[in-house]
C-alpha cells in the first residue's frame, strides 16, 4: 500500500505535508510522568482495546506496536518517517503505538500525554486531516473519558497544550527564502503571530534540506477552526514569498549550477552522506518546482527524502550498517531511483 509521503498534494511545490495532532489524557489516571510502569501498561491496554475492538470501520486498519520490542533502528525510523516524536522513542518502556496501514494516522500512547492522536496528509490538507483526527478523537472519548475542564478545556501535562490540545503544522520546503537569508526574520515575525517555525523534526531539530515545520503555538482561548485558518493564511503568505524568491533565482547562474550539479550527482554518485543527500534532493526538488528539471514528479523526491534517512535505510536493509555502508547504499537507492525515471537531459539544464 502507498504511504502518505509517496504523493504530493495541494501547493505541493512548497507545502510537503499537513499534520494535525491532539493531546488527550484519561480522566482516571495521572499524567504519564506520574505513572508507574504498571499504570502505563494499564493505560496502553485501555487505549489499544478502545481502538482495535471499538465499533469503528477503521479498527482493522490499525496495527499495535509495543515500543519496547523495537530495535533502535526501527524506533528511529518512525521518527524519520514523521510518525512519532523524538521524545517518544527516548524511553520506550510502557509506551505503545497504533499505526494506520498507510501510516497516515498514528496514536502515541504514554508520550508526554496518555494519547497523541496524529493525522498526516500530503500537501495543504488541513480540513481533511482535522476531520479524520476529530472523528477518531470523538470515538475514543466515548470509551476512554478524556480529562476536560469547562474553563481550561482538555487537560494536558504541559500548560501550553491546554484548551483545544491541538497542534496543526505544515512541512514547508523553503530553499529560496533560506538562500536569501530571510529565515531568522521570518521566524521572529511568526512568533509574534502565535506561530513557530522549527526544523523538519520539530522542536530542537535543524532544517535539513531547507525543510521547516510551521505550527500554531496557542491552544487556549482559540478554537480549532481559528487556529487552522490562521496557520493557513500565514502559510499561503510564505508560499507566495517563497515563489517570489524562486522567480529571482531563475536568472542566477550559481543557483542553476547548484541544481544542475545536484541532478548529475544524484544519477552517478557512488557515495552520498545523509546531509549531502538532503541538499541534493532539496536542490532537485527546487529545480522541478522551477521547471528547470522536466518530466520528474515531486513524489519521487518526497519519497527519497524519507527512504534515505539513516535508520530507515538500515530498517529496509534489515541489518546495522556502518556510516560508509550507509553512504554507499544511500547512493545506490538515489541513483537507481533517478535512473529508473529515464529522464532525458532537460534542455533547461543544458542551456
Amino acid at each position: 500500500m502507498d504511504k502518505w509521503y509517496d504523493k504530493s498534494g495541494s501547493e505541493g511545490d512548497v507545502i510537503i505535508s499537513t499534520r494535525i495532532r491532539f493531546a488527550r489524557n484519561l480522566k482516571e489516571y495521572p499524567f504519564p510522568c506520574r505513572l508507574s510502569d504498571e499504570g502505563k501498561c494499564k493505560v496502553a491496554a485501555l487505549v489499544k482495546d478502545a481502538v482495535l475492538n471499538g465499533n469503528s470501520v477503521l479498527a482493522n486498519r490499525f496495527e499495535y506496536i509495543q515500543m519496547s520490542e523495537l530495535t533502535q533502528e526501527e524506533a528511529v525510523s518512525l521518527v524519520e518517517r514523521h510518525l512519532v516524536s523524538p521524545e517518544f522513542i527516548s524511553d520506550r518502556q510502557g509506551r505503545g503505538l497504533l499505526l494506520f496501514d498507510d501510516e497516515s494516522v498514528s496514536i502515541m500512547i504514554n508520550e508526554e500525554d496518555h494519547l497523541r492522536i496524529q493525522v498526516m496528509s500530503q500537501g495543504l490538507d488541513l480540513d481533511n486531516a482535522y476531520d479524520i483526527a476529530d472523528k477518531i478523537d470523538t470515538l475514543l472519548d466515548e470509551q476512554l473519558n478524556f480529562a476536560f475542564n469547562d474553563k481550561l478545556g482538555y487537560l494536558t501535562q504541559c500548560p501550553t497544550n491546554l484548551g483545544t490540545g491541538m497542534r496543526a503544522s505544515l512541512m514547508l520546503h523553503l530553499p529560496a527564502l533560506q538562500q536569501s537569508k530571510a529565515m531568522n526574520r521570518i521566524a521572529s515575525t511568526l512568533s509574534k503571530l502565535g506561530l513557530v517555525l522549527r526544523g523538519m523534526y520539530g522542536e530542537g531539530s535543524e532544517p535539513k534540506g531547507a525543510i521547516y515545520q510551521l505550527s500554531n503555538q496557542v491552544t487556549l482561548g482559540i478554537s480549532e477552526e481559528q487556529a487552522m485558518n490562521n496557520l493557513k493564511d500565514i502559510a499561503m503568505q510564505l508560499v507566495a514569498q517563497e515563489k517570489e524568491a524562486r522567480n529571482a533565482l531563475v536568472k542566477n547562474i550559481e543557483a542553476i549550477d547548484a541544481i544542475s550539479r545536484s541532478y548529475g550527482l544524484s544519477r552517478y554518485a557512488r557515495l552520498i552522506s545523509n546531509d549531502e543527500c538532503m541538499k541534493l534532493l532539496s536542490n532537485i526538488r527546487l529545480g522541478i518546482a522551477m521547471g528547470i528539471i522536466e518530466k520528474m514528479d515531486l513524489d519521487i523526491i518526497n519519497r527519497l527524502m524519507i527512504e534515505t534517512q539513516p535508520a530507515t535505510l538500515m530498517k529496509n536493509v534489515g541489518r546495522k550498517l556502518t556510516p560508509s555502508e550507509r553512504d554507499r547504499i544511500r547512493a545506490d537507492v538515489v541513483r537507481s531511483t533517478m535512473l529508473k525515471t529515464n529522464i532525458p537531459n532537460s534542455r533547461r539544464l543544458q542551456e
